[in-house]
């Protein structure tokens, strides 16, 4: 689903606005609201794409600590957790620091998609030309 720019209106007459499903209108406040909502809509998808490139930071914030964790585990029968609690202590805060700010990254980013499907449904609602666009 691709972002149309503003639509600029073709028209020979003044007062008369080419709407976004390409019929003449006399009503130039009505093609002024539906560029109105579709500049809404081509923000909300931008505050959209901002949120999956936070889910996937968060994801990848989420995924390193577990890699390295699972590092540990695997070699571990190759030292004493004893002798190197020195070591293991601090990566084991960091992993434990990572996994909390990869879960709040995910958590906010979800709960920020939705808010911006939601506004973008009702923004929908509002117009039957752009309902039928963004389908």
């Amino acid at each position: 689903m691709g972002i149309l720019p503003p639509r600029i209106p073709h028209s020979s007459e003044p007062g008369e606005d080419m709407s976004i499903t390409g019929t003449r209108s006399n009503s130039g406040e009505a093609g002024k609201e539906t560029a109105f909502l579709l500049d809404e809509i081509q923000l909300l998808l931008a505050e959209k794409r901002t949120s999956l490139s936070v889910l996937r930071t968060g994801i990848a914030v989420f995924a390193l600590p577990l890699s390295v964790l699972s590092i540990l585990i695997t070699t571990s029968r190759y030292y004493d957790p004893a002798k190197v609690m020195h070591f293991l202590a601090p990566v084991i805060a960091l992993s434990a620091a990572l996994i909390i700010l990869g879960t709040y990254l995910v958590a906010r980013a979800l709960r920020k998609l939705h808010a911006q499907d939601r506004l973008i449904a009702q923004l929908k609602l509002k117009s039957k030309a752009i309902a039928t666009l963004m389908q």
